[in-house]
């Protein structure tokens, strides 16, 4: 994968469309090939704990607490992002960060490095579950689809909040705030 270069990948949720966290002007392409406003953030992919230091400032307890339960998985943890990060993945303080329950994935994270991801579909449009679907709404904007076949989950990941004292969940998805509270002393 060349360092401008997109790829699209099945996780554990649905298909991702990534680039490296390295360029700014791939994440510019993410905006682009979807269609997305760029006043949103773009979550970014993690394989192992040990990458959150290249993208997040040490993470509260709350934070820690979610991901030792959840990750890896369906559950999107925002949290205080390191600043020298590209602008254009956040125009906030924080950022999505995520590790996703997928061998594919997290081969390919584990190779690459944390790596700027959103859904690969079309702003506004179904999100897509097998590389067919992908190949379908984004054909020839993207110069690779790594196929692993129908997704499992099917459904974004659940996002939360973890910048307060409690959770705040700002997408439902397949972690509830049930599931989360009793996660938490």
């Amino acid at each position: 994968m060349e360092n401008n270069d997109l790829v699209a990948f099945p996780t554990d949720t649905v298909y991702g469309l990534g680039a490296l966290i390295s360029s700014s002007s791939a994440i510019d392409q993410l905006y682009a090939v979807k269609g997305r406003d760029t006043a949103k953030a773009i979550a970014v992919l993690v394989g192992d704990i040990a990458a959150l230091a290249q993208v997040a400032r040490p993470m509260g307890n709350l934070a820690e607490r979610l991901a030792e339960r959840f990750w890896p998985g369906p559950l999107t943890l925002v949290v205080s992002r390191r600043l020298d990060l590209p602008d254009n993945l956040s125009p906030l303080p924080t950022i999505g960060v995520r590790m996703p329950n997928h061998p594919l994935a997290l081969d390919l994270l584990n190779c690459a490095g944390p790596m700027a991801v959103t859904s690969a579909n079309l702003s506004g449009a179904a999100n897509t579950t097998t590389a067919q679907q992908v190949f379908d709404q984004l054909q020839g904007r993207i110069p690779m689809i790594l196929d692993g076949g129908q997704t499992p989950g099917g459904q974004p990941s659940t996002v939360v909040d973890c910048t307060g004292e409690q959770p705040i969940i700002l997408r439902q998805g397949p972690i509830t705030f049930e599931q989360l509270q009793a996660a938490l002393p």
